[in-house]
């Protein structure tokens, strides 16, 4: 669709990413450290811990951050006891969105999530109100240029649900949460390098909305995923450039 592109869209994000790295330095801490206190400071035996870990690894944190995280997590260094917490709401149009936090002081967070959404003119719902629309997954984006052949032999031999091709050439593996780090193992030893790879809350469904809709929509994003207390924001919308 014109004005939408995915890989436009992904450089975007990277570009952003970078921008922020301090702030993102921090939601990885926060991942990290909740990782291991939930499945221990291994990272072979703790998928979840490796892929925060490898994620820090490309946001090129300090070997020593990430490890005085996972001593945090496993309890041989003293921190903040950080809590998951997912709050569901509506922006333009009845636009699905779900914020998934990590905070210490649950009070604090909701107070400043509903506030984003007010500001903006969306508007919190209830637990469950939005989170039946999305699918749990672990997905690997692939940039245009991959040999569709071999990716998919490569993805479902590993264990992947799917494989989709985009109109612009480049591929969506998707697979179980649970698959993932297999999946993404044997992918990397195939020579297939994802431009993305994370576990999100996927969209069944998506729509285009641009203009002023758009604008408003963005805001809303925006004013979401700058609160500290944020780690993820998921919408069914894609906003056209």
């Amino acid at each position: 669709m014109a004005g939408h592109s995915k890989w436009a869209n992904i450089k975007h994000k990277k570009a952003a990413t970078d921008a922020k790295r301090g702030k993102v330095w921090t939601r990885l801490i926060k991942e990290i450290t909740v990782a291991a206190r939930m499945g221990g400071a291994d990272v072979d035996a703790n998928p979840r811990l490796r892929l925060a870990v490898d994620k820090a690894a490309d946001a090129n944190m300090p070997k020593e951050n990430v490890t005085r995280a996972v001593q945090r997590g496993s309890g041989s260094l003293e921190g903040a006891n950080y809590e998951e917490v997912r709050y569901e709401g509506y922006g333009i149009g009845g636009a699905a969105i779900i914020v998934d936090c990590m905070t210490d002081n649950r009070v604090r967070t909701v107070a400043e999530v509903r506030h984003a959404f007010n500001k903006h003119g969306g508007n919190m719902g209830t637990e469950g109100s939005v989170a039946f629309m999305f699918q749990h997954c672990g997905q690997l984006l692939f940039a245009p240029g991959v040999d569709e052949d071999r990716l998919m032999e490569a993805a479902l031999e590993a264990g992947a649900d799917d494989v989709i091709a985009d109109d612009e050439g480049g591929f969506e593996v998707l697979c179980d949460p649970f698959a993932f780090a297999a999946v993404k193992d044997a992918l990397d030893k195939a020579g297939f390098k994802a431009e993305v790879a994370e576990i999100i809350m996927k969209p069944a469904t998506e729509t285009v909305i641009g203009g002023d809709d758009g604008i408003k929509m963005q805001k809303i994003l925006d004013a979401l995923e700058n609160l500290d207390d944020v780690q993820e924001v998921y919408t069914n919308v894609l906003i056209e450039e």
